[in-house]
């Protein structure tokens, strides 16, 4: 019996070595059939994940202008409290308002403007930015998707952040 323990274990190692040595010659043989450019491609790393990063960010800064922020709603809503504890109680109704809720609202307006620019300004960089890289490398089809939804988002936000601030949307009420 232990004869033939051995005798396995020489033709199991046989076996493995044999094995090792097939394996080098074919990984000789891929090395030398593997064009130049093929491995020049694989030693840069993966390209545009920064380019498409930025262009969701764009795409997210541009939600966040037309649906609101929490920055912004914290900052109406302090403004809110400034107004009330600044207007005096036999101050008109007029300036009540625009003390309490007007200011408020341009707060919130200019906020949401605020991050409709930078939604602007991020998706159109992300969409310059192939014409400053390298020659050659052609920016994915879906990055300009995402970075123009930014921009278009963005020009959106601006705009209605412009209406919402002059009071042109849902501008207050009159007083009198």
């Amino acid at each position: 019996m232990a004869t033939n323990a051995v005798d396995e274990t020489e033709a199991t190692e046989a076996t493995t070595d044999e094995k090792a040595v097939d394996t080098t010659k074919s990984d000789e043989v891929t090395k030398t059939e593997v064009p130049a450019e093929a491995a020049e491609t694989k030693e840069e790393g993966p390209f545009g994940v920064g380019q498409g990063a930025a262009a969701v960010v764009s795409a997210a800064l541009g939600v966040v202008s037309l649906t609101g922020s929490w920055i912004g709603t914290v900052a109406a809503a302090r403004q809110n409290l400034i107004g009330q504890l600044e207007t005096a109680q036999n101050a008109d109704v007029a300036k009540q308002i625009q003390a309490v809720y007007g200011d408020a609202w341009q707060t919130t307006a200019l906020w949401g403007g605020l991050f409709a620019l930078v939604a602007l300004v991020v998706g159109v960089v992300t969409l310059a930015r192939p014409a400053f890289g390298t020659p050659g490398r052609i920016q994915a089809p879906w990055i300009k998707s995402v970075a123009w939804a930014g921009v278009a988002l963005g020009v959106i936000g601006l705009f209605l952040a412009v209406l919402k601030y002059t009071g042109i949307l849902l501008g207050l009420p009159s007083a009198s």
